[in-house]
């Protein structure tokens, strides 16, 4: 009996981990690459770390650090976890090691160190990677798939689609044949530009556990905060502009983040505080002496935005402006118009609509022996490993699905 041929389109991390657990069925695979390079964001990912996973190992809470896709996941997560992630990799010789924060890399802070494990267990199992041949169309023929690149086409018993996400409505027309409904790729994870605000005077300046809101929302994110030359950045921001990024593209990227310096107070309990140091240490400089652990130029900059003195001491702080200090640590606001792409991380909200695929195997409710994975569904994750989380679930439950043999 002839071998099952497999075409998997993209050689990402999906496209990789698809093809390999296809070709362990014994099935032929070939995966089909418009460049010239394949794994190439696996390579820049992390700076050039790759954060391969992240330490958070009940399917519940893994689930909750996706934006789109979070019902959908749950289920594909029953079949490929965060712990086979870990297997996968050590058991192939790559030792990796969790940070502080839950993100996981491999101990040699190297992406190359993840980029030869998977090469060497492709081509363990016989996948070949076809290069420069970028797919203009795909036909169901009968039961085969035939695709189809400027000069040449191949043909396949079954395909597994692994383009990631396009920022363009126009990078799914490849699809054009299949009918399946595509949702409205925009931007995700993404910093916030903050033109017309002097903040930005204070670029480098970073906070461990800030809070961060849009204002007119229930949509806000804790962690560390960084101030850029452009304006806000760290996984506060990125973290928000995931959960919002529906909100934030129908805004035109155009709105009103509150921020609150540190995340340990509630507002009242700061106040408290405040009045404590006041009447502990009232011939105390309030500008220069900075407190709850924020960074010198930046208490500065409070101080400066709540309108008091230079030389001021605490005893003779006006009630006005004791109330504005506590506002503007409380809840600084700051306008946001614009973003800026993270690195060179780009991902997408968007895609393939979840709703026309099966969770369970990744095939297509619309078209037998179609399958997808990875980000070219409607699904992506905050930054912190969770979108190479989906692309290993769901590379691994198309493989398997897809390299079945016939019956």
């Amino acid at each position: 009996m002839d071998k099952l041929k497999i075409g998997v389109i993209g050689a990402g991390a999906a496209g990789y981990f698809a093809a390999i657990h296809a070709a362990q069925l014994g099935a032929e695979v070939s995966i089909l690459e418009k460049t010239t390079k394949s794994l190439a964001k696996v390579k820049i990912s992390g700076g050039g770390r790759c954060n391969v996973t992240h330490a958070a190992f009940e399917i519940s809470s893994l689930s909750k650090n996706y934006p789109r896709g979070e019902k959908f996941l749950k289920k594909v997560f029953r079949h490929f976890s965060v712990k086979d992630t870990i297997h996968w990799f050590e058991s192939r010789g790559v030792a990796l090691k969790t940070e502080t924060d839950g993100r996981i890399f491999p101990v040699s802070d190297d992406s190359q160190s993840i980029i030869n494990a998977l090469q060497a267990a492709a081509i363990a199992v016989g996948v070949k990677v076809i290069y420069s041949f970028s797919v203009k169309k795909i036909f169901k023929r009968n039961s085969q798939f035939e695709v189809c690149s400027d000069q040449t086409k191949k043909i396949f018993d079954r395909l597994v689609i692994c383009t990631g996400g396009n920022p363009k409505l126009e990078g799914f027309d490849f699809l054009s044949g299949f009918k399946h409904s595509i949702e409205q790729p925009i931007p995700s994870l993404f910093t916030f530009n903050t033109p017309e605000e002097p903040i930005r005077k204070l670029m480098g300046i970073s906070l461990s556990d800030a809070f961060v809101r849009l204002e007119g929302t229930k949509m806000a994110y804790r962690g560390p905060l960084l101030i850029t030359h452009w304006g806000l950045s760290g996984p506060a921001v990125l973290k928000l502009s995931a959960f919002g990024a529906n909100w934030l593209f129908d805004q035109q990227y155009k709105a009103k983040a509150h921020i609150r310096w540190f995340n340990d107070l509630g507002e009242e309990k700061l106040n408290m505080e405040l009045l404590s140091f006041q009447k502990n240490h009232p011939k105390k400089k309030i500008t220069t002496n900075p407190l709850f652990g924020i960074p010198g130029r930046l208490w500065e900059h409070l101080c400066e935005k709540s309108e008091l003195e230079q030389d001021i001491i605490w005893q003779n702080l006006p009630k006005k402006q004791f109330n504005k200090l506590v506002q503007n640590l409380f809840c600084y606001i700051v306008k946001v118009d614009g973003k800026t792409t993270f690195k060179e991380e780009f991902v997408t909200a968007g895609g393939v609509v979840l709703d026309e695929i099966n969770p369970e195997t990744m095939e297509s409710k619309l078209i037998e022996g179609l399958f997808f994975a990875g980000e070219v569904l409607n699904l992506d994750g905050i930054t912190g490993g969770f979108n190479f989380q989906a692309a290993w679930s769901t590379g691994y439950v198309a493989g398997v699905s897809a390299g079945q043999p016939e019956k």
